[in-house]
């Protein structure tokens, strides 16, 4: 089977080779001789006649920093009719122009595999889609109320307050027990953001890792365990943590059994959750989950492979 995949990413130019798993898709894809094609989600134009087209390069990919793509002459796709595959790959913030995508890519379900469902990412922002699995989670509140924060951290004292649709551990901060900063820091929250905000107990077990663990099809594929960096309690690799080899606890696999089967049945392929101290689910990632690179070092597997494997399943059944 050779197909064509197009892939909906940021720029190539920024893509770090060493731990992208984009780019470890892209290679997995091209060593099996699948035809790439790269654009951006900017480009993306539905027609009065229904169609949904975008420019696009032609793509090859090789392992060599500083050198690793090269486009071919621009085309312009019919992403219904000329490709495949689509693997929807841009970075977050799930903003409206990310979810504007998803109704675009929606379009072309009949024709193309959407690489996840777009339907789906859209229904399951990482932190309001993991409420549907919320026996497995911290105690949680959901809220842009300063005094529903300040009952919420007289019970559990000190809290972490997140952007309910932020990504890669970016803008999570500490409110110590005493509350000292929580009044300014929901101040700057409520003006930054129109949405209401996450709020949990801060987990000590934090120090014993954030658990990121790749689901593909819905069953287990592997694991990492990363940990904050000296001064940090994020532990998030793009915040300085650093990975280890995993094992999946009890209560781990309890968890994904749990969704696996709804990850399948929304044609959510791949996923990555993060578990926190081997028992606390914080978040459900689908937008564009990484992990598979670091994983695959550590196992000795081939997570992208795997992926591919189940991409190329779903194309011909």
């Amino acid at each position: 089977m050779t197909l064509k995949i197009a892939v909906q990413m940021d720029p190539m130019e920024s893509v770090n080779i060493a731990g992208d798993s984009s780019f470890s898709l892209m290679l997995a894809a091209q060593k099996r001789g699948h035809q790439l094609f790269h654009y951006d989600v900017k480009g993306l134009t539905l027609h009065a006649n229904g169609r949904l087209t975008t420019p696009a390069h032609p793509v090859t990919v090789q392992p060599v920093k500083g050198d690793h793509f090269s486009f071919g002459d621009p085309v312009k796709l019919d992403l219904g009719r000329d490709v495949d595959v689509v693997l929807m790959r841009q970075d977050p913030p799930f903003d409206v122009g990310y979810i504007t995508a998803t109704h675009l890519l929606e379009r072309i379900e009949s024709e193309t595999l959407v690489v996840n469902n777009p339907v789906s990412v859209r229904n399951a922002p990482e932190k309001v889609y993991v409420l549907d699995y919320a026996q497995y989670m911290p105690p949680t509140l959901i809220t842009r109320d300063l005094d529903e924060v300040r009952a919420f951290q007289a019970e559990h004292g000190g809290v972490v307050v997140k952007p309910l649709h932020g990504n890669g551990g970016k803008a999570i901060f500490l409110v110590p027990e005493d509350g000292s900063n929580l009044s300014a820091l929901f101040e700057v929250f409520n003006q930054t953001w129109p949405e209401p905000h996450m709020v949990q107990p801060f987990l000590p077990e934090v120090h014993e890792g954030d658990k990121r663990i790749v689901l593909i099809d819905g069953e287990v594929a592997g694991a990492i365990n990363r940990k904050p960096s000296e001064g940090e309690f994020r532990s998030n690799l793009a915040q300085g943590g650093y990975a280890e080899p995993a094992e999946l606890t009890e209560r781990e696999k309890e968890i994904c059994a749990a969704m696996g089967p709804d990850l399948k049945r929304l044609g959510l392929i791949f996923v990555g959750i993060d578990v926190i101290g081997g028992k606390w689910l914080t978040e459900i990632n689908v937008t564009s989950p990484t992990g598979i690179v670091s994983i695959s070092e550590y196992d000795g597997t081939d997570l992208a492979g795997m992926i591919m494997d189940a991409i190329e399943a779903r194309v011909g059944s």
